[in-house]
């Protein structure tokens, strides 16, 4: 059978990481969801915790661009330093989806940190080797960066507030 070609290509790629970030996306609103109250309702939070309804509108954000960049990355032609971009990409989604059942499931800021740290430096390795690959590729997880430090700093005091 022959390589698709065109559009068929392209919507073939694309599915690739628009369907991991909706797995993740779904993954983590499994954990997340049934446990918003009474368990994070309940837990003593910083001042600069927003309120529950950005996350969904900030997360859709950044997963659509997190699919978007990933794609960029996969439609170059393959080599050494794409496929090491492409498995930093999937290390950083699955921590990405870890992190609820860490935190939310377990009920546990610990958890949660244990994960976020590690998950931040990998989505920042992840931007550098896109970047390298496609400049628009590495700009679009910018914002993933800025989130992921600012849920690192709100974790830490969540986990500080209620240990």
């Amino acid at each position: 059978m022959s390589e698709p070609t065109g559009w068929r290509r392209n919507a073939r790629i694309a599915s690739m990481p628009l369907v991991a970030v909706v797995a993740a996306s779904l993954l983590g609103q499994l954990a997340t969801f049934p446990n918003l109250a009474p368990w994070y309702a309940g837990l003593v939070k910083p001042s600069f915790n927003p309120p529950n309804w950005i996350f969904g509108p900030v997360w859709t954000a950044l997963y659509g661009l997190m699919a978007y960049a990933a794609y960029r990355i996969l439609k170059l032609t393959p080599s050494p330093a794409q496929r090491v971009a492409i498995v930093l990409f999937y290390a950083q989604l699955t921590l990405n989806a870890a992190w609820p059942w860490m935190f939310f499931a377990a009920h546990s800021p610990a958890l949660g940190m244990a994960n976020v740290v590690p998950q931040l430096f990998l989505v920042v390795t992840t931007a550098i080797a896109f970047i390298r690959l496609d400049r628009i590729a590495g700009i679009c997880l910018l914002p993933l960066i800025a989130w992921v430090t600012f849920a690192a700093s709100l974790n830490a005091a969540i986990w500080r507030l209620n240990g």
